[in-house]
Formats: C-alpha cells, sequence, structure tokens
C-alpha cells in the first residue's frame, strides 16, 4: 500500500539532512514514507547529508555542566524554553543554575528524580511551571546526563548553549578541559570503535558497498573499498582515533598517552541546542 508524502514530510527531512526538496520526495517516496530509511536511501545515493544527531531538539534554552566537589561524578541537562530572548535573560540563567546546584548537591541520578528535589522548599517541578506562568513559555528539563568516573570533567562552550562532560580513568583537568573542548567542536559518536553497536557498523558498511556499487566498481572491490570507507567512519567518528584538535599531528588517544600511559577517557556526554 503506498503512502501518501506530504509537503511537511518532505519539509522535515530537507531540514534534517540538507538535501534537495525533489531528491527528499524521491527519497520518501522510495522508502515509502520511513524516515530514517529515506535518510539512509539519500546516502546510498552519495549525498552528504547532514548528521542527525538529537542534540539539535531544544531549539532555545539553558546547558549547564557541572561536578561534584571530589569531581567522582558530573550532570549536564538542558532546560529548554521557546525564545533566545528568554534564554539569553540573567534571571533564567541564574533560575537554571539554582536547578542544577539542587541537583549536584542532592546527588540526582535521573531527571525524574530533579523534577522532585526541593528548592528552597519548593520542588523543581513545581518551580517550573511557576516560572512557565510568569514567562508565559513551555519549560521543561529535555535533556538530563550523568557521568561517573575516577575523575569527571566539565565543560560549558557557547553561553550555555552546549555542555559537556568527560569520564577519566584518573585525574587530569587539563586534560579533561582539552578533551572536553574536542567533543564540544568535532562531536564524535563514541568513544572508540568497541564502543559503536554493532548495528551502526553493519549500516555504515552497507552504504558504502551500495555507494561503490553505484560508481559501477566491481562487486568483487565494492567489500574491499567498504572496509577502507569503514575505517575512515572510525577515524572521523571516535574520539580516540579523531585529530586532536589541538595539534592535529596527534590523535586524541595519541595527546593522553603523551600525559600518561594509563590516562583514557571512560565515556563522555555531549548536550547541546539545535
Amino acid at each position: 500500500m503506498s503512502v501518501t508524502i506530504t509537503a511537511a514530510d518532505i519539509n522535515k527531512l530537507r531540514q534534517a539532512t540538507g538535501a534537495g526538496m525533489l531528491d527528499c520526495r524521491k527519497a520518501l517516496t522510495e522508502s515509502n514514507g520511513d524516515f530514517e530509511a529515506a535518510i539512509d536511501w539519500l546516502r546510498k545515493q552519495g549525498q552528504k547529508v547532514a548528521a542527525k544527531r538529537s542534540d539539535r531538539e531544544a531549539k532555545e534554552g539553558v546547558v549547564l555542566a557541572k561536578t561534584t566537589a571530589d569531581n567522582k561524578a558530573g550532570i549536564v541537562f538542558c532546560i529548554s524554553c521557546e525564545t533566545d530572548f528568554v534564554s539569553k535573560n540573567a534571571d533564567f540563567v541564574a533560575f537554571a543554575q539554582s536547578i542544577m546546584d539542587a541537583a549536584i548537591e542532592n546527588n540526582v541520578k535521573t531527571a525524574e528524580e530533579l523534577n522532585e528535589v526541593s528548592v528552597n522548599g519548593a520542588k523543581v517541578a513545581d518551580l517550573i511551571n511557576d516560572k512557565l506562568a510568569a514567562i508565559g513559555e513551555k519549560i521543561e528539563i529535555v535533556k538530563f546526563e550523568r557521568v561517573e568516573a575516577p575523575f569527571v570533567a566539565s565543560y560549558i562552550h557557547g553561553a550555555n548553549r552546549m555542555g559537556v562532560l568527560v569520564g577519566l580513568t584518573q585525574e587530569a583537568a587539563e586534560a579533561g578541559k582539552d578533551v572536553a573542548m574536542q567533543i564540544a567542536a568535532m562531536n564524535p559518536l563514541a568513544v572508540d570503535e568497541s564502543s559503536i553497536s554493532p548495528e551502526t557498523i553493519e549500516r555504515e558498511k552497507n552504504i558504502a558497498i551500495e555507494m561503490i556499487k553505484a560508481e559501477g566498481k566491481p562487486a568483487e572491490m565494492a567489500e574491499k573499498i567498504a572496509m577502507g570507507k569503514l575505517n575512515k567512519f572510525f577515524k572521523d567518528n571516535t574520539l580516540m582515533a579523531q585529530a586532536f584538535v589541538k595539534d592535529a599531528n596527534q590523535s586524541v588517544e595519541g595527546y593522553l598517552k603523551s600525559i600518561n600511559a594509563d590516562l583514557k577517557v571512560t565515556e563522555f556526554k555531549r548536550v547541546a541546542l539545535g
């Protein structure tokens, strides 16, 4: 059964990928309206689509990142609003900061737990509702992430528009900040190759093979060339393999080893406004 492709569907795909209107219509038609499959269809045609990342959901708001006093844990979250007029308001930023302070003080693990925490005798959930009523915009905690490690570094970029947490195997404040800045700038998918799901690897491999076949190369060559493209994917999208932004002659892994052979990243979280 055919699916009706609406102008709204086409525009949504265009916004997510940067592809042209006609290409988006074709992709959705070929994929029977499946949005994810349409993105893959575009990529198989060799189109360089914009990265589809969840950190584009919140259009305006405040992103904060903070660690506990002992740097054993950190929290990063986004409190969203509807306009930049509100997000840039000093009172709103202070409001978000008071919630972050409560989150750290109470060592909360989830957004749901944070909503129940009290700030000056009132629950966070109630404070958010009160703020909503006062300014007339929808306000909510739309993203909440937590990292625990022997040492956690935090970093806020661009006037509270992005926050990063990095877990390290040992104390290394300067390296933690450098790696957090790397994550902010380069937006890796995972720490290393082993951290990427088998499903994602298979998907990237299949897309590469289809692209190679579309170029007219023999099928027996496709597998070998696809592995080369997959290695390039790992180099571009895994933190340890990426070129270090402060010194492109070494990888992030090489930078960490230059400080201490045992220094490693255990995990990271990156939250950004779209």
